[in-house]
């Protein structure tokens, strides 16, 4: 599974019109946040300051928050008339709180709403603005890097060099952020290009000691180190998801040093401006041996620059909408709905594997489009009038509006139309998706990273229409668009594991490899006996990531972007 996509994000809160409750004055407001913790629970984050005398307070003092995109994180803001030093609140007058999601405040970006006292009862006067700020610093480092007359470290050729940028955390100890790949059989090199976030390459200080060790790519156990290079980098940009662990390099690292140098990014952003910057590669035993010992080599950065690099929530925040598509199977497989041994038997707690699902994907999904109208679909049944096998029809029997307001809305949807569907089959994935691709495709159109399309696919796991399946994700992975699949029961899921490409890019029938990963699948019942949110945790947890490579690949940035960090 993907690292879970997680950042801060800073709340910024304001009030109007609050309540007084103080007599002679007006009240002396502070804001304090809370989390659920589960089961009617609440957590304290923080809290801003107390402002005296003030019924319309903007609180300077920032409350932070871990966010994740993979869970519903529920949020109360309380907003009280402090009236002594204590910090118990049960002695202080309660002027209204709200209660939200994380996930709805950062699709808003600003949110403002109507304080209540109780939840349903409102306060009678007073609003809450909430602010959301991502964080961190958006800036990347881009360099191109070559080299000539590096040593001949092979008997039978010359050398496979590659490159390792390091920076010095606060121990002194030398960190890797960046591994270049191997040039073959080659003293002037050029690497690829690649790009590195800059808190990651220098955590942002531009004077940061930088290390560059060019290595050559040793076959065998030999070990003779011909350099390495330091360069205190102005923070070349932070290689977080860009730091290269490749597993054509020699576990035990038995690699043979060609030179080293140090610098940093300050200096290595001379490149920028039109003079490339060069480094003599040092290999120390080489250089304490030899007294007429130069180099084993010249490193010279061709090119370096600072750009912008967008997160995931600058894409939410900057006006980019998620839209929902749910697709629901019901194929002759699932069993008879009207036995207790069916997938979609519906229990007397009015539940199923199917519902579950939606219910977990779906609450966290619904926070980031704003009409929350989710188009929902059936496949592999026979359905009214004539019961013709349809593999694409709308759960709510309206082809020409099959969106359900929310989640609770396809919960609703699902089960009416589940007695009145006759489960057939075959069972075959790729209508919904090329209905889903259809819209996707009309969306990229516009040329702006506004839109991006998550289709959920529940499935008992029997695939018919694999190789015109595999042809959809392909073309798909073009589009703004990822596809989660939910396998229920006990079936044999090799077909969706495939799809998955974990084990391997996934390819059409005629070669065609997929422009990026989009899919993710899971079986339910991993998660049987799991926490509610942990299937939503598993089955996002790659959405983020590749929303984000879609754009990057258009080179698109927000709709609305956020102001570039100074340096």
């Amino acid at each position: 599974m993907a690292a879970q996509c997680m950042t801060k994000v800073e709340l910024s809160v304001s009030c109007n019109n609050l309540l007084d409750k103080d007599v002679g004055s007006k009240s002396d407001p502070l804001c304090v946040l809370l989390q659920s913790s589960g089961e009617d629970k609440w957590t304290e984050l923080g809290r801003t300051e107390r402002i005296n005398n003030c019924q319309d307070p903007e609180f300077s003092t920032k409350l932070s928050v871990d966010y994740y995109f993979e869970k519903v994180q529920k949020l109360k803001f309380g907003i009280y008339d402090i009236d002594n030093k204590s910090v118990k609140l049960n002695d202080d007058d309660y002027l209204g709180g709200f209660e939200c999601s994380l996930g709805q405040v950062v699709s808003s970006k600003k949110l403002t709403r109507p304080l209540q006292l109780k939840k349903g009862k409102p306060a009678g006067k007073g609003t809450i603005t909430i602010v959301a700020e991502e964080i961190k610093d958006n800036r990347a480092i881009v360099l191109e890097v070559e080299a000539r007359s590096l040593d001949k470290k092979d008997m039978f050729g010359k050398s496979d060099p590659f490159l390792e940028f390091f920076k010095q955390g606060d121990d002194g100890k030398w960190q890797l952020v960046h591994r270049t790949e191997v040039i073959k059989n080659n003293l002037n090199p050029s690497w690829k290009k690649f790009t590195v976030p800059l808190q990651t390459f220098c955590n942002s200080d531009m004077s940061k000691p930088i290390k560059v060790t060019c290595y050559d790519k040793d076959e065998d156990s030999s070990s003779d180190m011909i350099g390495e290079f330091t360069c205190i980098t102005t923070k070349l940009l932070e290689a977080e998801s860009h730091a290269v662990h490749c597993s054509d390099y020699d576990s035990d690292g038995s690699h043979d040093l060609i030179g080293i140098f140090q610098t940093n990014v300050s200096e290595l952003e001379k490149a920028d401006h039109g003079s490339p910057v060069e480094f003599d590669c040092i290999h120390p035993e080489k250089k304490q041996k030899k007294k007429s010992y130069k180099n084993s080599g010249v490193v010279k950065i061709k090119s370096c620059k600072i750009v912008q690099q967008f997160s995931f929530l600058d894409y939410v925040m900057g006006g980019c909408q998620i839209n929902f598509t749910v697709g629901i199977d019901f194929t002759g497989s699932n069993g008879d709905p009207r036995s207790a041994e069916s997938l979609h038997y519906l229990s007397p707690d009015g539940l199923n594997q199917y519902l579950s699902a939606i219910w977990s994907v779906g609450q966290v999904v619904q926070d980031y489009d704003t009409d929350k109208l989710f188009p929902a679909f059936g496949f592999g049944a026979q359905i009214p009038p004539d019961f013709k096998v349809s593999h694409e029809f709308a759960l709510n029997f309206n082809p020409s509006s099959p969106y359900c307001q929310g989640v609770q809305g396809v919960v609703e949807a699902y089960r009416m139309a589940l007695p009145q569907v006759r489960l057939y089959g075959p069972t075959n994935f790729s209508p919904i998706i090329n209905h889903v691709a259809r819209i996707a495709s009309g969306a990229a159109q516009q040329g702006t990273a506004s839109q991006y399309f998550v289709l959920l696919i529940i499935t008992d796991g029997e695939i018919t229409d694999l190789d015109q399946t595999r042809q959809a994700i392909v073309d798909c992975s073009r589009l703004p668009m990822s596809i989660i699949i939910v396998g229920v029961g006990e079936a044999d899921f090799k077909a969706m594991e495939f799809l998955d490409g974990d084990g391997g890019v996934l390819k059409s029938l005629t070669g065609q490899p997929v422009a990026r990963d989009i899919v993710q699948f899971v079986p339910f019942r991993d998660f049987m006996k799991a926490p509610k949110e942990a299937l939503a945790q598993s089955v996002l947890a790659e959405v983020p990531n590749q929303l984000v490579s879609y754009f990057k690949m258009l080179k698109l940035g927000p709709v609305n972007p956020p102001a570039p960090v100074s340096k």
